[in-house]
């Protein structure tokens, strides 16, 4: 009897444990998936005999069409059955929240152009964070609002949003006595922060296409995909939509500034391609990576995972800035904001998790 009686309490321990170790997997794999999307854009620096267009079109090809398409392919059974049973109105959301997401994509690097990277690109990971995890949850779970799921997340939103203004304070600090030592003032700053704003909102759209677009992901899963792939035929279709865009905007820059004959140049074409190439896998890999973590994350793992990979692709991206040099000169206070920014947005996975565990 004794031993009977203790049974179920046993198995709602094994339960807990189970559900705790897959819901620490899931935000693992979520930073994960940020380090690898936050580190995507660190080979540019070493692709400084080609323009920003030779690049970002060499990069687009590899990380927005062929990578998603040849996983997608070797993934997911009968991928092409999997589209044909899809219903044309989920096949459209997935279109034109990726493609949306490439209009964003295009606008980050003119905001970063105007404001500064340090600046511009927590701010638009902020916005995107936000739009992109809280919009869901008010869209499909109302009712998860006032659960202990629901406010972890809104206070690890909120909490993200001090260190995001952290970051954005020591950002402008740095910029501006950059612009101090070269004698130099920023141009275009108020236009910059509009695009910026934009961008954000846009760059949501992304997770959008996975949440709104769960009908595929079912799809895939009934024709034998495992639970943790089931994604990547939403992230194939979403990102190529996503690709149009950005190569539209790549072909009128190299028409404009005449810089197609840049890939004729032998010297350095394979070394180029290469390291453009490997901006589109690191780039792809990190979201593949975080559709895995949010899978395993369960019913919210799509709201709940998204601010953790972006918070942790915010302070990789930050990271790759220091180690590039790019905070050199800067003074303490400026380096001390971004610190503090950087270990609050550590401190709002925390809540996060906290909110998550059972």
């Amino acid at each position: 009897m004794d031993n009977a009686g203790g049974l179920p309490g046993a198995h709602r321990e094994s339960t807990a444990g189970l559900m705790n170790h897959q819901i620490g997997w899931g935000l693992t794999l979520a930073l994960l998936g940020g380090v690898l999307n936050g580190s995507f854009a660190a080979p540019m620096k070493r692709l400084s005999g080609w323009r920003w267009e030779n690049i970002w079109l060499v990069y687009a090809i590899s990380g927005l069409l062929l990578l998603p398409w040849i996983i997608a392919a070797a993934t997911v059974p009968h991928l092409g059955g999997v589209f044909q049973q899809a219903s044309g109105g989920a096949l459209a959301k997935i279109a034109l929240f990726g493609f949306a997401w490439g209009i964003g994509a295009v606008l980050f690097g003119q905001g970063i152009a105007r404001v500064g990277l340090a600046l511009g690109f927590p701010l638009i990971l902020a916005i995107s964070s936000s739009f992109g995890s809280l919009l869901p949850l008010l869209i499909l779970h109302p009712d998860q609002l006032g659960t202990r799921h629901g406010e972890g997340l809104i206070a690890g939103t909120l909490v993200m949003v001090v260190g995001i203004a952290f970051l954005a304070l020591g950002g402008k600090r740095r910029e501006s006595e950059r612009a101090l030592a070269t004698a130099q003032q920023s141009s275009g700053f108020g236009l910059g922060l509009v695009i910026c704003i934009f961008s954000g909102i846009f760059s949501s759209m992304l997770n959008f296409a996975f949440v709104f677009g769960d009908e595929v992901r079912q799809l895939s899963l009934q024709a034998g995909t495992s639970s943790a792939m089931s994604g990547n035929a939403i992230w194939a279709l979403s990102v190529s939509c996503g690709f149009l865009p950005n190569a539209a905007y790549c072909f009128y820059l190299l028409n404009k500034n005449r810089t197609w004959g840049v890939y004729l140049h032998k010297t350095s074409r394979a070394a180029y391609t290469a390291g453009a190439s490997l901006m589109g896998l690191l780039w792809y890999l990190g979201l593949v990576v975080y559709g895995t973590g949010a899978d395993a994350l369960g019913a919210l793992g799509t709201i709940v995972g998204w601010p953790v990979f972006m918070s942790m692709d915010i302070i990789a991206g930050m990271a790759w800035g220091f180690l590039g040099g790019e905070w050199k000169g800067a003074s303490r206070k400026s380096l001390t904001y971004c610190i503090i920014g950087i270990v609050i947005l550590f401190g709002a996975i925390g809540v996060i998790a906290f909110g998550n565990a059972t």
